[in-house]
């Protein structure tokens, strides 16, 4: 069976208990930006047997330059290179988890996907889900070496933009800037990570939280599609720009609106500590674009 987009605990259960050639390879997820080594400490104690252990800061992200973001991506021959490593090649189904509400596995979903491979999905409500569905757990790390294979990207250069695309997008009244961060670091009254609080102007605020129910799991489609298309306001999906504070939880209301119908929409990765490190850009505060 495919998964694309989610896969429920029941039926990751049902392949990971199958014969190991169709078994799909699990990638954790789990990242604390406070406490960068926490997640790996958390894989090394339990976690789902066989994943291998994807690090937001080393492994799903490029090092942080003097005019970059906090989380830059990655360029796409390296971060082939990294997803080989963990054993994905072109027909390998992959499943990534996290124990924050999908918005960091939900970034290894769309890097995989801007490298042209879809064969990867979120599992729904992450560790906590797979731990009281009484899914296995082990502890350590990998029992042994992911095999040598390669992983030829396929590259979707038009699900990026840069700081410039924002720009010219903001004078074009068919484009929509949709950031997806707290309402509170969008209004700029709190902002705990970036040196400067605010928003860029004429974006909208649609906080990932939104995409899910009360138990960390995404919201039937139906009633993301009602969401989305109160935020869209009419804007076409393929108009849209979605960013938040570094380029992670912005590739979370990507899947959203992926789960939604509402497919085309583009990832500002630099969002808005991006934005930030270049005075001359435009900053706005308040709860209105």
């Amino acid at each position: 069976m495919l998964f694309t987009t989610l896969i429920d605990v029941a039926s990751l259960r049902e392949t990971t208990s199958g014969p190991a050639e169709g078994r799909p390879l699990v990638l954790d997820c789990r990242f604390d930006l406070g406490k960068p080594a926490a997640g790996r400490e958390a894989y090394l104690t339990a976690h789902i047997p066989g994943a291998r252990y994807a690090d937001l800061n080393l492994d799903l992200s490029a090092p942080v330059s003097a005019d970059s973001g906090r989380h830059p991506l990655p360029s796409p021959g390296l971060l082939a290179e990294r997803f080989a490593s963990f054993g994905i090649d072109e027909d390998t189904q992959v499943v990534a988890y996290d124990d924050a509400n999908g918005s960091l596995a939900a970034r290894a979903w769309w890097l995989l996907r801007w490298l042209g491979h879809t064969r990867v999905a979120v599992l729904d409500g992450g560790f906590k889900a797979w731990v009281a569905g009484g899914g296995a757990v082990e502890s350590g790390g990998p029992e042994r070496r992911a095999p040598q294979v390669k992983f030829a990207p396929q590259v979707n250069k038009d699900a990026v933009v840069t700081a410039t695309d924002v720009l010219l997008a903001l004078r074009d009244p068919a484009r929509l800037l949709v950031d997806a961060r707290a309402p509170e670091r969008f209004a700029g009254t709190v902002e705990p990570l970036d040196p400067v609080a605010g928003h860029i102007p004429g974006a909208v605020n649609h906080p990932f939280s939104g995409n899910l129910t009360a138990d960390g799991r995404f919201l039937p489609a139906a009633e993301l599609r009602s969401r989305w298309r109160e935020s869209l306001a009419g804007t076409a999906p393929g108009n849209v720009i979605l960013m938040c504070g570094s380029g992670v939880t912005a590739c979370h209301n990507l899947l959203a609106m992926e789960l939604a119908g509402l497919q085309g929409a583009k990832l500002y990765a630099g969002s808005w500590s991006e934005w930030i490190r270049d005075p001359e850009r435009p900053v706005a505060h308040g709860n209105r674009p």
